[in-house]
């Protein structure tokens, strides 16, 4: 698969997760989307833009197994839980639960705002190695209040690359009348969902990621029962519209003026691309990579796993983190790169290091064994 990505041939790319890779036909798609635009601006934004939108829309909902009203497209997941954040109306004696393993910018997004509010944003410590998701939703249930409001968590987790088990956590909430917020932005092309049987309210993802679209593509779905809580990000003409379509929830959210709607365009030919290349199997062999590399790394630095061995893909598939010993991770990220042409993330989180790799379809065992074989090299220079 790698000839079809515009990667750089001479790198060994393991960081899928931070921003993704489009492959060169979906690229090839997205740009003659542009072009549309550009021959002819107004015809293409005031007249086909609308239709254009809902049929992509429609594309990523049966994808995702809901309906196209429950969804907007947005830039990046990080807007999209700013979009609900902003909207519900928080008060001092409210509680927003999370783990400790949230997403830096969701963590910052919450205490500003509980700054404004008074609210209080909690995050859950989760405890490593995790053991059974059953035990991970007892643990974490534990946190809820009657001052609880929201539970705002990761899909898949980016310091730690857990999947968390969401399902059980959502109905509990919705039984206890807590609203759930999640943060998807490592799913959508990495595992199989089903957002009405997974029960959250809210659940924004990228689509610039694992289901490699081109950057800037991403979604929010909500169930229609509260579609009425979110307000307009940016208030344009689809407030009070002239022409208002099925879903006020469509009108209000996605219209915010003049922009390049490629992106958006371009996700069916992401879901398309994946589809007609087997990516279930291509996921699955990634997996299989990735664990035995894990294992490799483990058996290198003596440090326990993070995850258990037993179940192990409940809680990762085509990304995970392993432990790192006490060294500068920021200098071994940067000899990594200037000696081997390695990219990938090393991330400091609760006084731990860790190595997070990512095993797109395009990665080789090749590439897996070039971060092995520096790692022998370059750790025992760099421990301190």
């Amino acid at each position: 698969m790698k000839e079809q990505f515009l990667l750089k041939p001479d790198m060994v790319f393991l960081n899928h997760g931070s921003y993704g890779a489009c492959p060169r036909s979906v690229f090839e798609v997205h740009q003659a989307w542009q072009r549309e635009l550009e021959a002819q601006p107004v015809e293409f934004l005031s007249r086909r833009a609308p239709d254009l939108l809902q049929e992509a829309r429609a594309h990523l909902a049966a994808y995702l197994q809901t309906v196209a009203d429950n969804l907007v497209f947005v830039s990046n997941a990080t807007t999209g839980v700013n979009m609900v954040a902003r909207s519900l109306k928080l008060g001092p004696q409210d509680e927003i639960l999370a783990t400790d393993h949230e997403y830096g910018a969701v963590d910052r997004t919450w205490r500003f705002l509980c700054g404004k509010t008074g609210a209080t944003y909690i995050n859950r410590p989760m405890p490593l190695p995790v053991t059974t998701p059953a035990e991970f939703v007892e643990n974490f249930w534990a946190r809820v209040t009657p001052r609880t409001r929201v539970i705002s968590l990761s899909h898949i987790t980016s310091p730690t690359a857990l999947i968390f088990p969401l399902k059980e956590i959502c109905r509990r909430a919705r039984e206890a009348g807590i609203l759930t917020l999640i943060d998807g932005a490592h799913a959508p092309g990495q595992i199989p969902l089903n957002l009405e049987d997974l029960g959250a309210d809210f659940y924004t993802g990228n689509c610039h990621k694992w289901l490699s679209a081109p950057k800037g593509a991403a979604f929010l779905y909500a169930r229609p029962e509260v579609q009425n809580l979110i307000e307009p990000f940016v208030v344009s003409w689809g407030w009070e519209s002239l022409m208002p379509g099925s879903s006020l929830f469509v009108d209000w959210l996605e219209w915010q003026g003049t922009r390049d709607i490629s992106a958006y365009l371009s996700v069916p030919a992401a879901i398309d691309f994946q589809r007609s290349n087997h990516w279930d199997i291509i996921g699955a062999a990634c997996h299989s990579l990735l664990t035995q590399t894990r294992r490799r790394i483990e058996a290198l630095t003596g440090l326990p796993p993070i995850y258990p061995n037993e179940g192990e893909s409940d809680w990762y598939w085509q990304l995970a983190a392993m432990r790192l010993p006490q060294c500068d991770p920021k200098a071994l990220q940067k000899r990594l790169w200037d000696e081997y042409s390695i990219e990938i993330p090393l991330i400091s989180w609760n006084d731990q290091n860790f190595i997070r790799i990512s095993v797109q379809g395009y990665n080789t065992a090749a590439d897996l064994d070039a971060l092995v074989l520096a790692l022998e090299d370059l750790l025992p220079s760099l421990q301190a």
